[in-house]
């Protein structure tokens, strides 16, 4: 779920990938009507190899990037394209390609990678996606998956500690890391702006709202409780 710290996890993975080459990409959900949008954000850092593909092959995929004109590409051919050249990359050098918010991926970009993800074979690469929510293309082709929960009860004290200063009702901290399910942006974006009356009378029912529409209005109150000339630059700036 939002919040539960996939891209920590990413971090922690692209840190420690020693001697490998790492290529990322982010999905943006304004792009998700852009054919082929997320594949050129991932693949733009490797088309110093596009050359040595086939010529069936690189044609499709320089026509799928803008590279080149003519009738839009052969799927099957981009796919290909995409495998050869990540194949290529990592004849040099083991390659690491990190997707964060791949829901948000236009749905040919989906479809290619999963293409290419279950073709992998002795290939030197490997492909991690961070998914917030189901996402039909990349969930529904056999990938190995690891879900994602929320901290121990144990972690998400510390974590809630941390986060709020002072002493802190030991029923409140129970209520909060329960209604918050131990979701690590919740538990340090929920308790941000509410008064001592507020976290002594903990959040309500858990059911009342869901976590990704309250971790947004504890946002919403931060901004709130800033300048109007801040909240101006801060409109503009989005």
């Amino acid at each position: 779920e939002a919040g539960v710290g996939k891209t920590a996890l990413l971090d922690y993975l692209v840190e420690r990938a020693q001697g490998c080459r790492v290529a990322r990409a982010v999905g943006v959900e304004c792009e998700m009507e852009l054919p082929f949008a997320g594949l050129h954000l991932l693949c733009a850092q490797m088309l110093e190899h596009l050359d040595r593909l086939p010529r069936p092959q690189r044609d499709a995929l320089a026509i799928a990037f803008g590279l080149a004109t003519g009738n839009p590409p052969d799927r099957f051919l981009v796919g290909l394209a995409v495998l050869s050249l990540m194949a290529d990359v990592a004849e040099e050098q083991p390659l690491l390609c990190v997707v964060d918010d791949a829901q948000w991926l236009d749905r040919v970009s989906a479809q290619t990678l999963a293409f290419v993800a279950r073709r992998l074979l002795a290939e030197r690469v490997a492909l991690v996606f961070a998914v917030r929510e189901s996402s039909n293309d990349l969930q529904s082709v056999g990938l190995q998956e690891l879900v994602v929960r929320g901290l121990r009860d144990e972690d998400a004290r510390a974590l809630l500690e941390s986060a709020i200063p002072g002493r802190l009702d030991e029923r409140v901290q129970d209520r909060i890391v329960a209604e918050t399910r131990g979701n690590p942006l919740a538990l340090l974006e929920l308790p941000r702006g509410l008064t001592a009356v507020e976290l002594a009378g903990g959040f309500g029912r858990p059911d009342a709202q869901p976590l990704a529409s309250q971790i947004e209005q504890s946002f919403l109150r931060r901004i709130g409780s800033l300048s109007s000339a801040t909240q101006r630059l801060l409109l503009a700036a989005a």
